[in-house]
Order: C-alpha cells, then structure tokens, then sequence
C-alpha cells in the first residue's frame, strides 16, 4: 500500500499507483532495441494528444523539467539576426524573457499584467512594426495566476506576419484539450508529471518538423538543448542522444495508457469539476480570486491571502501537509497569493475533504471565517 497524498500543487501531481509501480521494472540498458520501441511508440502517441499529424508534426523527448523546453525552443529555432517577442503576464513567460537574456538574444518583451490577457492589437502592432521577428513565445495557462492566453488568437496573428509560434502548454496538455493546427500552434510542450500524471525527469516538445529541420542551419547556441540535434537523433537511432530517465519513461508510457483509457474529454470534465470545486470552497470561505472568472483556464486558482493578523500561509500548509493535502504558494509580482491546482489523480470528492481539512486549520490558526479584506 503506497500513502495516498492529494497534490494541490501545480506539479508535480497525484499519481496513481498503477503509474507509480510502472517504474519497477528489470533494469534495461537504454540502447536496446526493445526500449527504442518503447520510446518510439511514446513519441507517437504523445501527437495524439494534441491532435498531431504524424507526417508533419513529431514529439522530441528531453530529460528535466518543463523549464528545459522553453530553452529548447527560444535557443534552437532564431536565425541568426532575428527577433524573439515574449509575451509576457506571468511569471513562466518572464521566464522565457530570462532564457533570451542567457543567450544573449535580441528580444521584445511585451509585458502585460499578470491579471490582464494580452492586448490583440498591440501584439499585431508589434509584430508589423518588427519584421525582423522570427519567434513568438508566450504560456497558454500562466500557471502563477491561472490566467488563460488566447493562444488560438495570437497564432493566428504570428502566422499572418510570418514568424513561429511556440507556447508553453505545461500546465495544460492532457488536460485542456488542445488541436495542435486548429490553435495555430507550431511547437507545445510539457512534461511527464503535469498533465500527463505521471513522473518528474522527462519532457518534451511537440512540433513541426520542416521548422526543426529547417533550424539545423541556424547558430548552435546549446548542445545539450539544442532541437534538431535531439531530433536528428532519434530520426537516426529511435534514441535520445543522452541517456533517457529509464523509468520515467516507463511511467509515462503507462501513464499515456490510462490517459486514453480515460478519454480526452472525460478527462478534462473531471479537471472541471475539481476546479468547480475547489472555486466553491474557497469563495465560501470568502476568499478572493486574483483572476476574473472567465479568464481562468480551468486549472489553477490563485487566492489573496486574507486581512487578518492569525493568518500564515506555512502554518496552514504544514497542518494540511500533516494530513495528506498539499497547497502551494501564488507567484504574483508585489502580491500575497497562494493556490489551488485540479491536476492529478483527483476528483471531486478529494477537494471536498480537503475543505474539511482546511477548514480546521483555519479554526485552530484562529483566522476569521468567511475570511475578510480590508478593502
């Protein structure tokens, strides 16, 4: 019996035990063909997800967090002398921002805030008045706030002028459906623990291959994340270049199993309902939310931390972690946010506990119920 905890946290999330003893396996050298079969078959039904076209599209597998995809992205797909433009109204598209300067990019950082969607039409403005701009980035759920970017509506303008579109899909593939070509996308990405379900240690990026292929002719800025070669390896060998996180990958594979088996749409109503539920809670509790309700993706809560001087975020969260549950700090600039997440092997049920849980906390840190503000 593996202790069950329920993951509030955007990620990594609650597993099932079938994917976590996935990962017991008899050890394998990475280079048998046996597991190149594996990974090949992981690769292709990774498009599936998305909806991809296995002619035109593949998936490239890396080794870490989602993090690494977004440098995989802004390093290996700018021609020399051109423009990246970042928009950004998060705290994981300022991270795009941060990966630009390392590399010593010529970059636009469009910055909106982290409560508001992009303006479409200073996008469009930017992107007439910089022909030079090869590449634009941007997150489809912004983790740190919830917030939902019109990403279908942004590709179609970065298609209109020409350039590349890449969005960071972390927190929403597998669970926000997503068709790769009706959302204008040209590369998504994630990785094995979000959306997926299963483990910490593998990524990806899901993209068009005339682009990577294109890229071979562009500057070298990495070796180890640099796209086309991940991808020309695998081409040539069914390989990762480095060595794979073995049982990861068996992880995933399982967990790819069980996502299918669950069906996307059945998949992300049960997404809906905990989120639903975990809204209920806390605006019952008189807690506010950071981001206007239909602007949420769905997935993420962000909540202002209450006026009241019993109030601590690490005393709630270690009563609650005591007890199986685990909430997680906001990421908003200036702001004292915490959240609440609806990824995972959860359902409704399991936030309705967490209520309870919750709620005593509260009582025993003496906060005020329904919480208050000062203004």
């Amino acid at each position: 019996m593996i202790k069950r905890n329920v993951l509030l946290n955007p990620g990594p999330s609650t597993t099932t035990d079938s994917v976590k003893m996935a990962q017991v396996v008899p050890d394998i050298c990475p280079r048998e063909k046996e597991f190149r079969d594996i990974m090949k078959q992981l690769r292709k039904d990774l498009l599936k997800v998305v909806h991809a076209d296995e002619d035109k599209y593949t998936a490239v597998l890396f080794c870490g967090s989602g993090t690494i995809n977004i440098d995989v992205c802004i390093n290996s797909l700018v021609p020399q002398n051109k423009k990246i433009l970042v928009i950004n109204n998060g705290a994981y598209s300022a991270r795009a921002v941060e990966i630009c300067e390392y590399y010593g990019l010529d970059y636009i950082n469009l910055k909106f805030k982290e409560d508001e969607r992009p303006d479409l039409n200073l996008v469009e403005k930017m992107l007439k008045d910089n022909p030079d701009i090869a590449l634009v980035h941007t997150t489809h759920n912004e983790t740190g706030t919830g917030l939902l970017n019109p990403i279908r509506e942004i590709g179609a303008l970065v298609h209109k002028y020409g350039a590349v579109f890449t969005v960071d899909t972390t927190s929403t593939l597998a669970m926000r459906p997503i068709d790769i070509e009706k959302d204008n996308i040209d590369f998504c990405m994630a990785s094995a623990q979000k959306g997926l379900m299963a483990m910490t240690g593998l990524s990806f990026v899901i993209g068009n291959k005339n682009i990577i292929e294109q890229s071979k002719e562009y500057p070298k800025r990495s070796y180890y994340c640099n796209l086309y070669l991940q991808y020309e390896f695998f081409e040539k060998t069914g390989e990762m270049h480095f060595t794979p996180p073995v049982q990861t990958v068996y992880a995933t594979v399982q967990a790819l199993k069980e996502y299918f088996e669950e069906g996307e749409d059945n998949k992300w109503a049960r997404h809906t309902r905990v989120f639903n539920a975990i809204r209920k809670g806390a605006i019952e509790l008189g807690f506010r939310e950071v981001i206007r309700e239909e602007w949420q993706a769905g997935l993420v809560d962000a909540l202002l931390y209450p006026d009241d001087d019993n109030w601590d975020f690490d005393k709630i969260h270690d009563y609650c972690y005591e007890r199986g549950f685990t909430i997680y700090p906001g990421k908003i600039t200036g702001t004292n946010t915490f959240r609440l997440c609806a990824l995972g092997a959860i359902d409704e049920d399991d936030i309705n506990d967490f209520y309870s849980v919750f709620r005593e906390a509260l009582n025993e840190s003496g906060v005020k119920i329904p919480v208050t503000y000062k203004r």
